[in-house]
């Protein structure tokens, strides 16, 4: 499915149009769902409603994924027609880091189980960070990754169609759209130190915890068009994240003490995203100066 996905947008060669984008996002949600039956046919309720409500988490902070992505593409002044390529290997590195991090995770909190209160602390931290930082600043002169490729490889002055490396008159070099998926990959990985210790509250199931993960970012593509076509309208989204992130930060640091029922967790997460979004829109259109 991702290999055709990729395929048609090569072929296209065009920024997907709003259409389309939310019909791949459609498609791609679809398939989270009918995993999520299928989980719920051969594990039971219960584990279906941790896939789920993992999953919702996990696809929400995706969206603040988006908004960065937004910004790197702005900010490099990276040509639509070939944004698709950039995001396509983006999400096929986060799919392996994510492995590892869930991985190392579930190690950690198996052996040292009061890591979770770290992790949860960590988490009301992000939120109120999230929640009182200002637009995102790319500052690609501080990304040590960036500043290892530029020492390695020549780099070319612009674009060369979506080529990441070129060689020319015998000697490789890199073209800009490198530095832009290496700007993208290493932001994913520290958006992943948000989200996958957030479904760490939710479960324990390695297994649940990377396939409600996986799902969410091979729709990240998709949903990245969509975004990127209604940005102007999410004012408050990143509000209603902070608060999904202290919820879920807040419910690891007294899980000894109260135990919140998966499916009230699930409900009380959509509910504040639903929230956010709503408001978001209905601001965008009574705003001051909008029908001016």
């Amino acid at each position: 499915m991702l290999a055709v996905d990729l395929g048609l947008a090569q072929r296209r060669a065009h920024f997907p149009t709003m259409k389309e984008a939310l019909a791949w996002t459609l498609v791609w949600v679809s398939l989270a769902m009918l995993f999520g039956a299928f989980i719920w046919h051969e594990l039971g309720g219960t584990k279906a409603l941790e896939y789920l409500t993992g999953y919702v988490v996990e696809e929400a902070l995706s969206v603040d994924n988006v908004f960065v992505f937004i910004v790197i593409f702005t900010y490099f002044a990276v040509p639509k027609n070939v944004q698709h390529k950039v995001l396509f290997w983006g999400v096929l590195s986060a799919i392996v880091f994510r492995a590892i991090f869930i991985v190392l995770g579930a190690v950690l909190v198996a052996k040292f189980y009061w890591i979770l209160y770290l992790l949860g602390g960590f988490l009301v931290v992000t939120a109120v960070k999230l929640a009182v930082q200002d637009d995102v600043e790319v500052a690609p002169e501080r990304n040590p990754f960036v500043r290892l490729a530029r020492r390695l490889f020549p780099m070319t002055s612009g674009y060369v169609g979506d080529k990441f490396f070129i060689r020319e008159h015998g000697k490789r070099l890199m073209t800009p759209l490198f530095l832009v998926l290496v700007m993208i990959e290493t932001t994913d990985i520290a958006f992943a130190t948000d989200s996958i210790p957030a479904i760490f509250a939710i479960t324990r199931d390695t297994t649940i915890i990377y396939t409600s993960n996986i799902f969410a970012v091979l729709g990240l593509r998709a949903l990245y068009f969509v975004v990127a076509g209604f940005m102007k309208q999410f004012h408050f989204l990143k509000y209603g994240l902070s608060i999904v992130l202290a919820f879920i930060g807040i419910k690891m640091l007294i899980e000894h003490w109260v135990n919140i029922p998966i499916l009230l967790s699930l409900l009380i997460i959509f509910a504040i995203i639903t929230a956010s979004i709503l408001v978001s829109i209905v601001y965008e259109r009574v705003r001051p100066g909008q029908n001016r």
